[in-house]
């Protein structure tokens, strides 16, 4: 399928490696130019290089940590002035601190709503202006599965992302009648970074090992196993392309079936 990506603008946050350094390195494969971005120097920009060497693909690295509170617009800005346009913006980030709520202080709090829902926020502000001129706009917010069915120990993702689905719901019903689709993936348990730390600090609180946390969370996914970094990008990729065009609103589960529920 031609997803009628060739020469589209899309910035992807978070995007130094796992989900997001997936998302972009299939989003140059379809002909993309690519602003990835991140808050380690070099690994940014060995990012960048790795893309575009694989894809011949124009890429560049925005160094910066996009949770705060004027990042947002200079990482818009540098890739319109890069670029001369956006077409599509991905708005992944990290996650926040784990822990009970007795271990979680007003800090780890703010820390988690300026990451894992204003980044989006303001992300998506700064971007409305460039993607308004575009044909093909498109916007993809990447949140959890664990807004439909929370996670234990993770008190203030699951918190907080919710709110990031609300923001995405409320956009994709106003900026519809501008011809703007606004979307969500909730990805499941995937082979990152992030999921082996989170498991190293499962293996911490109950005394096992991570390879045990491991196989007890594969134990309760239908598909038997965790998700590649490739599986995810595959979806968002379609979501955000001009195939997509009569999908928006959608929060996509992307979890092997982890989630039990029906809506």
């Amino acid at each position: 399928m031609d997803l009628h990506l060739k020469d589209k603008i899309a910035l992807v946050t978070g995007s130094s490696r796992g989900l997001g350094y997936a998302t972009a390195l299939q989003l140059a494969r379809e002909g993309c130019k690519v602003a990835i971005n991140g808050r380690d120097e070099a690994k940014i920009k060995s990012a960048a290089e790795k893309i575009s060497k694989e894809t011949g693909t124009q890429v560049i690295a925005l160094v910066g940590d996009a949770s705060l509170l004027d990042m947002p617009a200079k990482l818009i800005q540098q890739t319109v002035e890069a670029f001369g346009g956006l077409d599509i913006l991905i708005t992944n980030t990290g996650g926040p601190k784990p822990g009970p709520i007795e271990a979680l202080d007003e800090e780890a709090w703010q820390k988690g709503v300026d990451m894992c829902l204003m980044t989006h926020v303001r992300l998506i502000k700064s971007a409305l202006p460039h993607l308004r001129k575009s044909a093909a706009a498109s916007i993809l917010t990447v949140t959890s599965y664990a807004v439909k069915q929370p996670i234990p120990n993770l008190l203030i993702s699951n918190s907080v992302r919710a709110a990031t689905v609300g923001l995405t719901k409320s956009l994709a019903n106003d900026l519809g009648k501008e011809g703007i689709r606004v979307n969500s993936i909730l990805p499941g348990w995937t082979e990152t970074e992030r999921v082996s730390e989170l498991l190293n600090a499962r293996a911490t609180a109950n005394q096992t090992s991570a390879e045990e946390e491991a196989q007890r969370q594969v134990a309760e996914i239908p598909l038997g196993r965790m998700g590649q970094p490739a599986e995810f990008a595959n979806a968002a990729v379609f979501l955000v392309s001009p195939a997509a065009s009569f999908i928006t609103g959608v929060m996509l589960l992307v979890d092997g079936g982890n989630f039990k529920g029906t809506l």
